[in-house]
C-alpha cells in the first residue's frame, strides 16, 4: 500500500508535557518517518483555560483518512479528552493536511481551516514545511506565515521528547 504524507496539529493545556509526549509516543507506534516541529506556548482560542503547548507533526501513513482519524480519537480518549469531569483539554490531535485532499470527508474538512486562522498551527507548520503549498490557497506555508495577520501571542518553549530537543535554541533566544 502506498504512503500518504500527513500533517497533524497537537495541543494540550493540562499536564502539557505529559500528554504531548504520550500523544507523540502513540503516533510513533504507527506513523512512518515522523518529524516534530518546535513547540509553542499559546493563549487559548475559543475556550477559557490556561495556556496551551502546541506543535505540528509530519509523517507518512498507509492508513485511510477515516482510520487515521479513528486512531487519533482513540489516542485523545486514552489521554482523558472525553472524560466527563475534565477541566481543560488534555490532548487534541487534528489532521491538518492529508496528502493533497481538499473537501469534506465525513465531516472532516481538509485542509483544516486552523492552518490559516491560528498562529499556533501556521508558525510551526511554516517552519517544518516552508515550501509546502496550501492546496486551496496556492501559497507556500512560509509565504502564508510571512503575510499572516493573526493577532495571537505565541512563544517558542524548550521541549524534549525521547531525548530530542524539539525547539531549536535559535528560536528560544529571542
Amino acid at each position: 500500500m502506498s504512503l500518504t504524507q500527513v500533517y497533524l496539529g497537537l495541543g494540550s493545556n493540562i499536564e502539557r508535557e505529559l500528554h504531548l509526549c504520550a500523544g507523540l509516543d502513540a503516533l510513533a507506534s504507527f506513523l512512518t518517518d515522523m518529524r516534530c516541529s518546535a513547540v509553542f506556548e499559546s493563549q487559548p482560542v475559543g475556550i477559557k483555560s490556561g495556556p496551551f503547548f502546541n506543535l505540528v507533526v509530519s509523517a507518512y501513513t498507509d492508513l485511510s483518512l477515516t482510520e487515521l482519524d479513528r486512531r487519533l480519537k482513540a489516542i485523545e480518549a486514552e489521554n482523558g479528552r472525553y472524560a466527563p469531569d475534565r477541566k481543560g483539554l488534555p490532548l487534541d490531535i487534528d489532521v491538518l493536511l492529508y496528502g493533497e485532499l481538499v473537501g469534506d470527508f465525513d465531516g472532516l474538512i481538509l485542509p483544516r481551516a486552523e492552518i490559516l486562522k491560528n498562529a499556533f498551527v501556521l508558525w510551526p507548520l511554516s517552519l517544518m514545511a516552508p515550501d509546502r503549498v496550501h492546496p486551496e490557497v496556492g501559497k507556500t506555508m512560509a509565504d502564508l506565515w510571512r503575510d499572516a495577520q493573526i493577532d495571537q501571542l505565541l512563544a517558542p518553549v524548550a521541549f524534549e521528547w525521547q531525548g530530542q530537543h524539539l525547539t531549536p535554541n535559535a528560536l528560544l533566544i529571542r
